[in-house]
């Protein structure tokens, strides 16, 4: 499928507006908190990387639970703004990246079992500081992640069925890789998907933007509060009713702080992480999802 891109400058000019907002999703700073028990616990983790063309490689976090060896789902993980994540790996755990505070960085090991594995996907090595939304929107971005998908593929043959988990800005590559490769998704979940900016323009303004076009599974998994501007849960609801996608609707948490649109408030779904990764996983499982609350 041919898409046309210049409708998404309008796009681009406003994601642009409310940039400000996710930049505070860049969790390198002194704002993470402290992780007990770490992120990686029991995961067997290893980096995984394709060269796309001269000097120029897409990398990813292939983590597994620990014994695990022939898992039948794959979980392609898609993080928030900037969605840059340089991640170094060490002693068979991912020791060191740019977004430790993420969401689905941080909650990963709520969601790797004995039948999921994870690969915690990273933007193109010349992407600079930035996943841009463009490239997020295009084609190339489903030709690059596809490469690494299938490298992993070859090393876990047991894989049956390839999901795409996002979570804020991540939710861009959700949408649109299913359209641009037809068919290679059992489905896509969206977590405190990006709303406001696609209600202000038509889908086709957006040059295709229709989750109508979505092959597979879908659900939106938004937290009832998400303070954040740019991905509401009212957003979330509008969408779910106009594409008949189920709406997961989170509820409590704890120890909410910082920025609205960070990862340790509403928005990333601090104190409901195992909560949230459980039903996620529940679905990949099952390939069914339905309204639900999260509490």
């Amino acid at each position: 499928m041919i898409m046309k891109y210049r409708p998404m400058q309008r796009f681009t000019f406003v994601y642009s507006m409310g940039l400000a907002l996710l930049t505070a999703l860049w969790l390198g700073g002194p704002s993470v908190k402290a992780q007990t028990p770490p992120a990686w616990e029991n995961l067997t983790e290893q980096l995984v990387a394709v060269e796309l063309s001269a000097g120029v490689r897409q990398e990813g976090v292939l983590s597994l639970r620990t014994g695990t060896q022939s898992p039948d789902v794959l979980a392609v993980l898609l993080p928030g703004h900037p969605s840059v994540l340089r991640p170094v790996v060490s002693d068979q755990r991912m020791t060191a990246l740019r977004l430790p505070g993420n969401f689905l960085v941080r909650a990963r090991r709520h969601l790797a079992d004995e039948r999921i594995a994870l690969l915690l996907v990273d933007c193109r090595s010349d992407s600079g500081d930035t996943c841009t939304a463009k490239y997020q929107a295009s084609p190339e971005r489903q030709t690059d992640v596809m490469a690494l998908i299938q490298a992993v593929r070859q090393q876990l043959p047991s894989i049956q069925k390839v999901w795409l988990v996002s979570t804020s800005m991540g939710s861009i590559s959700s949408a649109f890789m299913p359209m641009h490769g037809k068919g290679v998704y059992a489905g896509a979940i969206h977590t405190a998907a990006i709303t406001e900016p696609y209600a202000m323009h038509s889908y086709r303004e957006l040059g295709g933007f229709d989750y109508g076009q979505i092959s597979g599974v879908q659900a939106f998994v938004h937290h009832q509060n998400d303070p954040c501007p740019m991905t509401t849960h009212s957003g979330a609801a509008k969408l779910a009713q106009k594409f008949s996608i189920p709406l997961v609707t989170v509820h409590g948490g704890s120890g909410f702080q910082g920025h609205p649109c960070r990862a340790f408030t509403e928005h990333g779904f601090t104190g409901k992480e195992r909560e949230v990764m459980q039903h996620i996983g529940q679905i990949l499982k099952t390939g069914q999802a339905n309204n639900a609350d999260v509490r």
